[in-house]
């Protein structure tokens, strides 16, 4: 297969960038999309040019930092990462746009790669548990519903890769905060701070300057690991549950 690729280039945050055209021989379909890059790159090194920023980590579609804009689309048309994405997906002769994430919250670093750290001050923010639990304890010493587990489980498969927000024409962070969120929150470990967790996150979210949330779905579409858009009503209901509770509390005599 020929391809030809469009690709995102950029020096640094501060410098403008371009998108600059490259044609690749030989492209097989059982290449993985990141396999392309890294063709083109030893390609560009040997003709003593500049080669390709992009991220990538384990490349077993786990991780989420290959995070790529293929066609317009976060990690291209198929519902993976990008590096899971192979050459099948496309036809000989095909021209490729490839940009970086598209967010005010995502500054772009070079070419492809971003800064994606606002994702994890808002995971610090509240989603963890505080409470030292030492080993392990035994899986059936705290009795879970099995739909509270299911629910937990379907959440707890966010990899954080910022294509919700990417996807979004809001750059919003909606769909994995609520992630974040709701996969504690049900379980008893994550009771004790159940309140404080989703108005911390939610605040912190704002402060990065995340859009607002408009219910598009694009997010839950573009979701690599099918985070369902009914968890952001799921989160509102906990950030409009932990405001009551907050209220309450001050109204107490004494307080």
């Amino acid at each position: 297969m020929r391809i030809d690729l469009r690709i995102w280039r950029q020096p640094d945050t501060d410098s403008p960038g371009a998108m600059v055209a490259y044609r690749i021989e030989g492209v097989q379909q059982d290449m993985s999309f990141l396999e392309v890059l890294d063709t083109l790159n030893e390609d560009l090194i040997l003709r003593g040019e500049d080669p390709v920023a992009f991220d990538h980590d384990c490349r077993e579609g786990i991780c989420g930092a290959c995070s790529l804009v293929i066609n317009g689309e976060p990690h291209g048309p198929e519902r993976t990462t990008t590096c899971q994405l192979h050459m099948r997906a496309f036809r000989d002769g095909d021209t490729i746009d490839v940009e970086p994430w598209r967010a005010a919250s995502f500054p772009v670093l070079k070419d492809l790669v971003v800064d994606r750290t606002a994702l994890d001050r808002i995971i610090g923010a509240g989603g963890y548990i505080s409470v030292p639990t030492g080993a392990a304890p035994e899986a059936q010493t705290v009795a879970v519903p099995k739909a509270d587990a299911d629910h937990a489980f379907e959440h707890a498969e966010c990899i954080g890769c910022g294509a919700c927000v990417a996807a979004c024409p809001n750059g919003s962070a909606m769909l994995f905060t609520a992630a974040k969120v709701n996969h504690l929150n049900v379980l008893p470990q994550g009771a004790p701070e159940r309140e404080s967790r989703v108005l911390d996150m939610v605040e912190r979210m704002d402060q990065e300057g995340f859009g607002g949330c408009t219910l598009a779905g694009a997010c839950a579409t573009a979701c690599p690991k099918g985070i369902p858009l009914p968890s952001i009503a799921a989160m509102n209901k906990e950030w409009l549950r932990a405001l009551r509770a907050g209220r309450s509390t001050a109204d107490r005599p004494g307080r």
